[in-house]
């Protein structure tokens, strides 16, 4: 199989046009992820939403788009990168407004899901886009920080303009704003980006789609009902065994169908396969860390929604900062060195977060364990992408790249309903024996808080374990279907 690359010499501002438009893609896609957190009690009083599906409105999307990427990357090199930009660019916008128009709560979960399917078509073509356009070692490098700076700082600038957007106009803008910027971003890439692609074989893998997607919705449903009905419940381990089954006969249809939708060989090279990992702890984390902390702050501080996002503006510019400064650090020092104090900096940052209580003081409780978290998480990201890309060849660049946000999605997935399951355990343990009334039930959420973010320093702290086993000191750097730079 032969892969065609764009026609034609780059000039840098080209480059720069080029990047800045896979940029601002990448992060309304990130942005989405978040933006309707502190929007959300807002959408649920207004759509009628009950307090157990109301997590649907993030977890749709996530799951959406984690489980479809894979797809979404094949897509993207087969049928061309740039097409398949533009395309998911015209759908997240479409399914953008359907959400914002919805009326009834099953419309927004269909909207919101939607949004994911689109976003699994665009986040792995920009990233594939970036691979080739930038093909330099050095130059990756850079566009690579940068690019990992707006994935990293995208969650907290959705959360601050969700609270912006719903304070002074609706929470519907918080989708609605999605269209103009996605308008504008295909009428860039129409003029910057070149197309690329892989020829030869273009068969596509719809049944291990359909066995991937099925057994990660089915995970995540069943620690959603562990919340409701308890580990031991019979739903509880029924959608859990489905998970396992579905998941097992996914890997065992991908070692033998001759189209693959994760092919094998992307997973046995060592410091990818520990860069992947250490991205599903970090989603676990992080996505753990916002839907909590956003709780904590309007609730318990009684934070407005736009103060509530404010308060994660100092998380976004140290997060940037972190992430372009270890972009230009990584080739010296190698990933490893990163991708091991990362997450050992954001296990101290949750073990921070334990000592809330429930009129704790953002300033010296919330404000400094984010801080932390943000520079531990600005390694991780520059660090992750570069790794799990070094080495791939060309006709894999999609389904590589497509593999970094899945993960990272995944984990936010399967990270919400897990650390939510926690939390729920302590907080109902701890009002069963106390006296009943508004102040008992703060305190009682901020148990479970506290709860969940212990849970979230210990697969922390194993993430270290793993990128420090599994990732090499060196890894080579290699742009798809290029030559290979050794990173020293």
């Amino acid at each position: 199989m032969e892969t065609t690359a764009p026609e034609g010499a780059i000039s840098d501002s080209q480059k720069m046009l080029a990047l800045f438009t896979i940029a601002l893609a990448q992060l309304m896609v990130v942005l989405d992820a978040t933006i309707v957190n502190i929007a959300l009690p807002t959408a649920q009083a207004d759509l009628g939403i009950s307090d157990a599906d109301r997590q649907w409105v993030i977890t749709g999307y996530t799951l959406a788009f984690g489980s479809l990427l894979l797809l979404g990357g094949r897509i993207a090199d087969y049928w061309g990168r740039r097409r398949t930009f533009i395309v998911g660019l015209a759908g997240f916008a479409l399914a953008s407004a359907l959400g914002g128009a919805a009326t009834t709560p099953e419309l927004l979960f269909a909207a919101r899901g939607l949004q994911g399917v689109f976003g699994a078509l665009l986040a792995p073509a920009a990233l594939s886009q970036l691979a080739v356009t930038f093909v330099d070692a050095d130059e990756r490098a850079r566009a690579f920080g940068i690019y990992a700076a707006v994935s990293g700082a995208g969650a907290a600038v959705g959360l601050l303009l969700g609270g912006i957007l719903t304070e002074y106009l609706s929470w519907r803008w918080c989708l609605y704003v999605n269209i103009p910027v996605a308008v504008f971003a295909i009428v860039m890439a129409l003029v910057v980006l070149k197309e690329s692609k892989a020829t030869g074989s273009t068969r596509y893998d719809f049944l291990g789609a359909i066995l991937a997607t099925g057994g990660l919705a089915a995970l995540v449903y069943g620690f959603a009902r562990a919340e409701q009905d308890g580990w031991g419940a019979a739903s509880t381990l029924g959608f859990l065994s489905v998970a396992v089954v579905l998941l097992v006969v996914f890997i065992a249809h991908e070692r033998r169908t001759s189209h693959p939708l994760l092919p094998v060989r992307i997973l046995l090279d060592r410091n990818r396969a520990g860069a992947y990992l250490t991205m599903l702890g970090v989603g676990v984390a992080m996505f753990g860390m916002f839907f909590f902390l956003t709780f904590y702050m309007q609730q318990n501080l009684g934070f407005s929604p736009i103060r509530a996002g404010a308060a994660f503006l100092p998380f976004t510019a140290v997060i940037a900062v972190t992430a372009t400064m270890a972009g230009r650090l990584l080739p010296r020092f190698g990933p490893r060195l990163f991708m091991t104090i990362g997450p050992l900096l954001m296990a101290a940052g949750l073990l921070w977060l334990t000592q809330l209580e429930a009129e704790s003081s953002y300033w010296t409780n919330v404000l400094g364990p984010q801080l932390v978290m943000a520079v531990g998480m600005g390694m991780v990201f520059i660090s992750v992408t570069i790794t799990a890309l070094a080495g791939l060849e060309a006709n894999d660049s999609g389904v590589g790249s497509a593999m970094i946000n899945t993960i990272q999605q995944v984990g936010g997935s399967l990270g919400v309903p897990l650390l939510s399951t926690i939390a729920a355990s302590a907080t109902t343990a701890y009002l069963e024996t106390r006296p009943p009334g508004p102040d008992t039930y703060l305190a009682g959420a901020v148990e479970g808080y506290t709860s969940a973010f212990l849970w979230a320093v210990g697969i922390a702290v194993v993430v270290a374990v793993v990128a420090f086993v599994m990732i090499s000191p060196r890894v080579p750097v290699r742009a798809p279907g290029g030559a290979p730079a050794a990173m020293h």
